[in-house]
């Protein structure tokens, strides 16, 4: 199947409908003090929550150790993993179980690396008819952050229960584009997945065009890919995702990151998003979190109430935090959501270890 078939397929099955609009900055609650995973030795980041039909709370996220000779960042491209925490309650305390996607090494079918041998990174979990499915990028290298960076790819691992076994691929599900022009020529990331109204799936993914001369290479530019079951094939779809147009296009390295997507029926039958606002287009504040939606998967706009958080929240006892919330996630209750999660305390040097945060949200009104 062509990309432009894909296209009719989702418009028919995404129209909008007459809903109660869905606001969620209005919903954000001060976040109780334990309200937040760590896990000793470790930076946590991401964090990827659901909740099983065990009635148990689950939480997938990428961690690394604090001793490993490149710190916080570039630490996270070379040496995390992906591991599973479990809670009884939404908001924890959750506690460690596994590590669910470790270091493989080498493939011996080959005798060389796995794409994902090295780094496993930015999970996304989706449950979709009794299946857990775990969206990540991985990555393999020589210990040199560009190294591993380029080559971080998407993939995905499956599994009848949370804690695994998972089952994973040979290949990625996203791979770079040939076209050393294109948009997604260097690197691709941040895979955000929603199972579609006819139960496909649909993957917003981060990407990095090569640039020459430039190691690391230029604009950082979403797309959208599409497939009619987990393992694939998943196809790319002409257009970007969250892009400016004209001069201010040019101008901005990357308006929005880190896109969580979903479909709500309930909330005028279309897909959703949460990412961060980088430079504060769509909110007003840098690196704030911003709600978009869309009729198809494709075209995005910024929702009525975009804004969902600035670029701090607050815990209960009324001081800010630290430093903003990335890597947005949402757990559900029906088709409610009930809780942001978050990474926070990333990237600083004076002695705080990232960890994930978990902000109630009130009901719907």
């Amino acid at each position: 199947m062509n990309n432009k078939s894909f296209l009719p397929l989702l418009l028919l099955v995404a129209l909008p409908c007459a809903a109660a609009e869905l606001d969620l900055g209005a919903r954000v609650q001060p976040v109780p003090l334990d309200a937040k995973f760590s896990v000793p030795g470790y930076y946590v980041w991401c964090g990827a929550p659901a909740q099983g039909a065990d009635g148990k709370y689950h939480l997938f996220y990428a961690r690394w150790p604090v001793t490993n000779p490149n710190g916080f960042a570039p630490g996270w491209a070379i040496c995390s993993e992906i591991a599973y925490a479990v809670a009884e309650k939404p908001f924890g305390p959750y506690r460690h179980v596994n590590v669910a996607l470790p270091a493989r090494g080498i493939n011996p079918a080959t005798g060389k690396k796995f794409w994902d041998a090295d780094m496993t990174h930015n999970p996304n979990i989706v449950v979709r008819e009794g299946k857990f499915l775990l969206y990540y990028i991985g990555n393999q290298g020589d210990g040199k952050y560009a190294t591993h960076r380029n080559l971080d790819r998407i993939g995905v691992a499956i599994a009848d229960k949370p804690e695994g076994p998972w089952t994973r691929l040979d290949a990625p599900i996203i791979d770079v584009s040939p076209d050393p022009t294109a948009f997604d020529s260097l690197c691709v990331a941040n895979p955000g997945a929603a199972v579609r109204p006819d139960g496909g799936l649909l993957v917003v993914f981060k990407a990095v065009e090569q640039v020459p001369g430039k190691l690391m290479g230029g604009k950082v530019r979403y797309g959208v890919a599409v497939a009619d079951k987990p393992e694939g094939p998943y196809k790319k779809l002409p257009g970007r995702v969250f892009e400016a147009e004209g001069a201010e296009a040019a101008k901005h390295w990357m308006l929005a990151e880190d896109p969580y997507i979903w479909f709500s029926k309930k909330y005028g039958n279309r897909y959703y998003a949460v990412a961060r606002d980088v430079v504060g287009k769509f909110t007003g504040s840098s690196g704030g979190l911003a709600l978009f939606q869309s009729d198809d998967g494709l075209h995005w706009e910024a929702a009525a109430q975009p804004k969902v958080l600035a670029n701090r929240f607050t815990w209960a006892d009324g001081t800010p935090s630290n430093t903003n919330v990335e890597r947005p996630a949402l757990l559900f209750a029906g088709e409610e959501p009930i809780a942001l999660f978050g990474a926070t305390d990333g990237y600083k040097k004076n002695g705080r270890i990232s960890c994930n945060v978990q902000i109630p949200l009130k009901p719907a009104p």
